[in-house]
């Protein structure tokens, strides 16, 4: 009998067979249940109160030990994974930084996938000149360091949303304009450096000329909630925006390999536009490689995403992620006393969900590689 060797059979036989890849689904599955199923609760209120329940605590009941370990004393409140320095479960944050590092990585993977397929599409499907200029495009983005990229990317972007939040630019540019007519006198149409330093010599008229700006240009009335979401937005655009370029290339080889095939040549030959043949035809026998390639993505995602927050400048207090859950216990882990599980338990989940998707991608890499689908059909016999 002839054995089904489709790409859905060969996943299918990868994940059943591989005790890692099986282990590491699961883990995976429940990792996201758990982390973004949980959302909606942790993200919200109780009892009605402005706090959100990630971030409400007594800090009374500040740094106390899981109920199971060790350092737990009687009588104190049970955590099952200890409190914070603000009394705050660790459990409750760890679920609400899952949440956050797992959908800010599936979020970046699949933008750089939508990036990197498109653009590799057109470039392979146009050629010539075109794709020569798009390519060199890619190698010089490939010059750069990949990490510093994203680090300055994530930075630039959350100047650009102070910028936006508090309007200074705006407010200056107004002081040089109507400084005249605000404080007579005042000599406006100097220099912008010797006009910041006559305002530094004249206290009072600063005074006044700052307070008519900011009546005449306020700045935008933003509320916390609006904030973190747009801190989040523009650490997704800057993981996803430099992600895409291994991608660019894989798929532009191949449609440059599958434009030439007779099925694409009938296609265009019956009058289908490049749309449609992209979407018709080509995206098909795509999907191989970017899932393959989605699977390399997410854990990398999730671990800049924790990088940049280890560091500060991506998911911001009192929002957690895992990253900036492991940079404040680190702080706590010192020869007096140590409280590990403010560092330990999102390191270990952490290393938990990438190690399980390295090894469902480990799987998945196996079953859609050509070479590896005669293994897959006689029973993984090498």
């Amino acid at each position: 009998m002839e054995t089904d060797s489709s790409p859905t059979s060969r996943v299918r036989f990868r994940l059943a067979g591989g005790l890692s890849a099986r282990l590491g689904l699961v883990v995976l599955v429940v990792m996201l249940a758990a982390c973004l199923g949980s959302l909606p609760w942790t993200l919200g209120s109780p009892d009605d109160s402005a706090t959100a329940r990630y971030n409400a605590g007594e800090p009374a009941e500040a740094r106390i030990a899981p109920f199971w370990a060790p350092g737990h004393s009687e009588g104190d409140p049970s955590f099952a994974l200890g409190s914070d320095h603000l009394g705050r479960s660790v459990f409750v944050r760890a679920l609400t930084g899952g949440g956050i590092s797992l959908g800010i990585g599936l979020a970046a993977a699949f933008l750089s996938v939508g990036i990197g397929t498109l653009y590799g599409a057109v470039a392979g499907y146009a050629g010539g000149l075109a794709d020569s200029v798009m390519m060199r495009v890619v190698d010089v983005l490939y010059g750069l360091p990949y990490i510093l990229l994203v680090v300055l990317l994530a930075v630039a972007s959350d100047a650009l949303v102070d910028e936006y939040i508090t309007r200074s630019k705006a407010r200056t540019a107004w002081v040089v304009r109507n400084a005249d007519s605000v404080v007579p006198g005042a000599p406006w149409d100097l220099a912008r450096g010797r006009f910041e330093a006559w305002l530094s010599e004249n206290p009072s008229e600063r005074a006044v000329l700052d307070a008519a700006a900011l009546e005449a240009v306020p700045p935008r009335r933003v509320t916390a909630g609006t904030r973190t979401a747009m801190d989040v937005g523009t650490l997704l655009l800057a993981i996803g925006g430099v992600s895409w370029l291994t991608m660019a290339r894989v798929i532009r080889g191949q449609v440059l390999s599958l434009r030439s095939r007779p099925f694409v040549e009938a296609a265009r030959a019956a009058g289908a536009g490049p749309g449609r043949i992209f979407v018709r035809h080509l995206l098909p026998n795509l999907v191989g490689p970017i899932v393959v390639y989605v699977t390399l993505t997410v854990p990398q995602a999730i671990l800049q995403e924790s990088f940049l927050s280890f560091l500060g400048i991506g998911v911001k207090p009192p929002l957690p992620s895992w990253g900036n859950l492991a940079a404040d216990g680190l702080s706590e882990v010192n020869p007096y006393r140590s409280n590990w599980w403010l560092v330990v338990v999102p390191s270990v989940l952490l290393g938990v969900t990438l190690l399980s998707l390295n090894f469902v991608g480990e799987a998945l890499r196996e079953a859609f590689d050509p070479r590896r689908a005669e293994r897959g059909s006689d029973g993984g016999r090498p």
